[in-house]
């Protein structure tokens, strides 16, 4: 299948193009706002899909309103009924197209333009109203707030919120390529005669700015926000997405000693916490036991005797591992335990605990193997 987009090095069609590819789709005819118009000619030839996403939202003069979404739009039907080329038009339209403002009464009419096509030609076309769509290689002051509140917050650029409340209706790019692909195959989904993302979540302009903050509080305090939560996990990767490339790594805390080091690496509140545990050869760590807290240790270099005993038995229990063959030794509650390094070279354990460290309550408690 050969596919045309408009707009192919915007948002959208930029990951558009790289899920096509991901699919299989290859023969994809990208046309951008600096291609010669004639290319447009050339592609509407021959082309088997069109996904007209190019467009204006925010121009320096009202009239790129009219050139951008208007007339591009009348060019790109003239020339596929030119080649009676009955190729399906999925149209990117927006919410705004409701409203009384330039930006809106330009999509408005594109969206009409597309509905007069149908009607002239029988030809099939999808029109979606898209509402904040959001996510990777999203332009900050351009696509959606979220892309500009991901931008500054990520340099340290002070975010302004000036009414807290508004509602907002977001859209992640991977739910919008999802259904366009449904489209593809002539199955979209339709809500009266638009077609729709039936994935959106809401959420309000305050809330929003405070989430944002938060993920770039998280590398201070380690904690990684809750996965669970669809549109958290979202934003968080987009918000991931808008790091400058010289901010990709953050330090931790090592808490150095002559026995090696112990360095917390993250904190959930729902999932404990993991650590890097470092040991110099014939260091001996531990040596405590916990009423409740459970952990987990995972040897990935080194070599190391885990020892148990249960606090009211005088047997003794003991596992060899090392990072050549990666096993997981669970912690039960209510054995004391220790971890000495037997090897020649430092070792290195992975320590997950089910509960945050708590100092005031640290459910942990000296006895000696």
């Amino acid at each position: 299948m050969k596919i045309l987009i408009t707009g192919a090095k915007g948002f959208v069609g930029k990951n558009l193009i790289a899920e096509l590819r991901n699919k299989g789709y290859n023969e994809i005819f990208e046309f951008t706002r600096e291609c010669d118009r004639s290319l447009l000619e050339k592609y509407t030839e021959n082309c088997d899909f069109v996904f007209h996403l190019a467009g204006v939202n925010r121009p320096y003069d009202e009239q790129e309103f009219i050139t951008g979404n208007i007339d591009l739009t009348s060019l790109l039907l003239r020339l596929l009924k030119k080649y009676k080329n009955k190729a399906p038009v999925l149209l990117t339209s927006s919410i705004q197209a409701e409203m009384e403002n330039p930006y809106g009464k330009s999509k408005k009419s594109a969206e009409d333009l597309l509905i007069s096509y149908y009607k002239e030609t029988g030809v099939k076309v999808y029109i979606y109203r898209l509402s904040n769509v959001y996510g990777k290689w999203s332009k900050p002051n351009y696509n959606t707030v979220v892309a500009t509140f991901c931008h500054n917050v990520t340099r340290g650029v002070e975010i302004i919120v000036n009414n807290p409340e508004t509602l907002l209706t977001l859209c992640y790019i991977d739910d919008v390529l999802e259904e366009f692909l449904r489209a593809i195959e002539d199955n979209p989904t339709i809500d009266n005669k638009y077609c729709v993302v039936p994935v959106t979540h809401s959420i309000k302009l305050g809330e929003l700015a405070e989430l944002l903050r938060s993920f770039k509080e998280s590398r201070a305090i380690l904690n990684i926000p809750n996965m669970e939560n669809v549109l958290i996990k979202n934003l968080y990767s987009t918000y991931l997405s808008f790091l400058p490339e010289d901010k990709f790594s953050y330090e931790l805390k090592m808490n150095c000693d002559n026995r090696g080091s112990f360095t917390e690496f993250i904190r959930t509140p729902e999932r404990g916490q993991v650590s890097i545990n470092v040991s110099k050869p014939g260091v001996t760590k531990g040596n405590h036991w916990h009423h409740s807290k459970t952990e987990k240790f995972l040897v990935v270099s080194g070599e190391a005797l885990i020892r148990f005993r249960g606090i009211h038995s005088e047997e003794i229990i003991e596992y060899t591992v090392n990072g050549d063959k990666l096993q997981v030794i669970d912690i039960p509650s209510g054995y004391t335990h220790s971890i000495v390094n037997i090897g020649e070279s430092d070792l290195v354990t992975v320590m997950w605990v089910n509960e945050c460290f708590n100092s005031e309550n640290p459910d942990t408690y000296f006895l000696k193997v």
